[in-house]
């Protein structure tokens, strides 16, 4: 006979509360231990090789890609493809993380010979730390005798929470060990928005050919046909002294305002025209902090100079529109 929602729902609350649990008692079980464990992965020369079978084994592949965003060598090893050629992927300075509720993994087990001849330190995630994995690692990280949240007591729900947070907690303690940085983490994830949040001026602002250019003293004429013919046409132009230091900005907008004023006069300077002390970027800063200085002030384009003012490139609203920084 199909549950009632409302004895469905409690027994939904139940697993979830049995799980957050097992979790919550990892705390008290936290132990030198754990601090071993760390000291070892800090010690790594190599790569931390993860280990498991079945829920386990996810878990594992989930340590190993967790240690991998945060800039550790890391990859996750089959047990039961490494009795088959893959240990040869084990190197010298490598270190094991096994992870095995009972401690008894078959396919985990016939493997001990190998690592040992390998001089390969172990790190054993278990709920038994009296088992035949636990008695050969070089230190173990007990979970306990977890009651398990399926009604059989069988299905392994409790204790993989148990491991996958005891997991998390060694891959960040490693990290905060490390000193892993919000900007080193995103450099790690050049795609989407983490890696939009830290791409600098530097790397977006249009430079070189591509950076519009014209002296002071220069006619308006001039100061169109660089921004007509550069590549890009970026529709504004640094305005710049002899030392090529940046003294002003002159856009497509200034040019519409001077044809509906009647002001237009081709050959008068365009140091009459453009705007003085323009707001700049840096090619160190955040793009997205910039891009907020265009929002703010409502412009399209932001001059970028160096230490000495000099006029190094052009950062424009459509290349921050084009990785939707914008």
């Amino acid at each position: 006979m199909p549950l009632s929602e409302n004895t469905m729902l409690h027994f939904a609350q139940t697993v979830l509360e049995t799980e957050a649990a097992a979790i919550l008692a990892l705390r008290h079980k936290l132990n030198g231990n754990f601090e071993k464990a760390v000291a070892l992965m800090l010690q790594c020369r190599g790569h931390i090789v993860a280990m498991g079978m079945g829920k386990p084994g996810f878990i594992a592949q989930k340590l190993s890609a967790t240690l991998a965003s945060v800039g550790i060598p890391s990859f996750f090893l089959h047990p039961a493809e490494a009795a088959h050629g893959d240990i040869g992927r084990i190197a010298p300075g490598d270190v094991g993380v096994v992870l095995s509720n009972s401690g008894a993994t078959e396919e985990l087990l016939r493997l001990l010979p190998a690592f040992k001849r390998l001089e390969m330190p172990l790190i054993v995630l278990t709920g038994d730390a009296q088992s035949p994995l636990a008695q050969h690692a070089t230190t173990v990280l007990e979970i306990g005798c977890i009651n398990e949240a399926c009604p059989m007591g069988l299905v392994p729900t409790a204790s993989s929470a148990a491991l996958h947070a005891l997991a998390d907690a060694l891959a960040l303690s490693l990290a905060r060990e490390r000193e892993m940085t919000p900007e080193k983490y995103a450099l790690l994830h050049p795609a989407g928005a983490l890696g939009r949040s830290v791409m600098r001026v530097g790397e977006l602002m249009r430079q070189g050919p591509s950076n519009p250019m014209v002296g002071e003293t220069a006619p308006l004429s001039e100061a169109i046909l660089v921004m007509t013919q550069t590549p890009g046409k970026p529709g504004a132009s640094n305005v710049v002294d002899a030392e090529n230091k940046l003294v002003g900005i002159f856009t497509d907008g200034d040019l519409r305002r001077l044809i509906q004023s009647q002001q237009l006069n081709l050959d008068t300077p365009i140091g009459h025209f453009m705007h003085k002390q323009p707001r700049c970027a840096y090619t160190n800063e955040l793009a997205m902090t910039a891009a907020a200085r265009m929002r703010q002030y409502q412009i399209d384009q932001l001059p970028v100079v160096d230490e000495q003012g000099k006029a190094i490139g052009l950062l424009d609203i459509q290349d921050l529109l084009a990785i939707r920084l914008i």
